[in-house]
């Protein structure tokens, strides 16, 4: 199959390992992936920031760069919570029945419902030997709705012990602008979230969000606590050959 990567704005600048392991990762599964050059922000920060204007401006980009592709994947459940859930409102307010008529005709996956309910895998091949828990990001668990199917690849992978976080349907505090506008209220969320992650002994948090991976990451290096974040792809790319230093 030909898939199409959104690798979206926030890990291309930040975490460009993450656009690295999904092209590993479907490679492995035996399929294409193409990453087309004209792609930039999907303009979930202008819309939730009230910048309808702008907004509406890199919804037409995408829609433009993806448009008529059979499935566009994303290592990122709030950008493809944008695509689907935000553009249609975002071309209402834009007054742009052009732009709603090509919003409804993009395929934009989440990495794990693409492996799962797409391709039908659970088992992609990973080895990862280590203690991990996953964190449900908002957007993925409460928009997207994906439900169990983080865990479910999770615990396929050989090597890997999964242990539940407690508490983990709770909010780490990022929500984009609402750290820096409610910083103290943040703050005291991702110690929270910090501290149950500590709770379970893992060696690595992992989820479908890197911007929520960044907030707790940061407070999980102030504290010195060992424990890294990884971003789900990363470890569903991990091999017992990458272990071994092979291709």
């Amino acid at each position: 199959m030909r898939v199409e990567l959104f690798v979206a704005c926030f890990n291309d600048a930040m975490f460009p390992g993450t656009g690295r392991a999904v092209v590993r990762l479907l490679e492995r599964l035996g399929h294409q992936v193409v990453f087309p050059a004209g792609q930039t922000c999907c303009g979930q920060m202008h819309w939730n920031t009230g910048y309808r204007q702008e907004a509406a401006e890199l919804a037409r980009a995408f829609t433009g760069v993806f448009g008529g592709a059979g499935a566009v994947v994303t290592p990122s459940a709030s950008c493809a919570t944008t695509v689907r859930e935000a553009y249609p409102r975002i071309a209402r307010a834009a007054g742009d029945p052009g732009l709603a008529r090509a919003a409804e005709g993009l395929a934009v996956y989440e990495l794990t419902e693409f492996l799962v309910d797409v391709l039908g895998v659970t088992d992609v091949g990973a080895y990862f030997p280590h203690r991990v828990t996953y964190h449900p990001t908002c957007h993925s668990m409460r928009m997207l709705g994906v439900g169990d199917r983080p865990l479910r690849l999770l615990r396929a992978v050989r090597g890997l012990d999964l242990v539940a976080l407690p508490a983990a349907g709770e909010c780490c505090g990022f929500g984009g602008t609402f750290a820096v506008k409610n910083s103290d209220v943040s703050v005291a969320m991702v110690a929270d979230k910090v501290r149950h992650i500590r709770d379970t002994a893992a060696d690595v948090v992992c989820a479908v969000d890197n911007s929520c991976l960044s907030h707790i990451g940061g407070a999980l290096s102030r504290l010195r606590s060992g424990v890294r974040v990884m971003h789900l792809a990363e470890i569903l790319a991990a091999t017992e050959a990458a272990k071994e230093g092979t291709p």
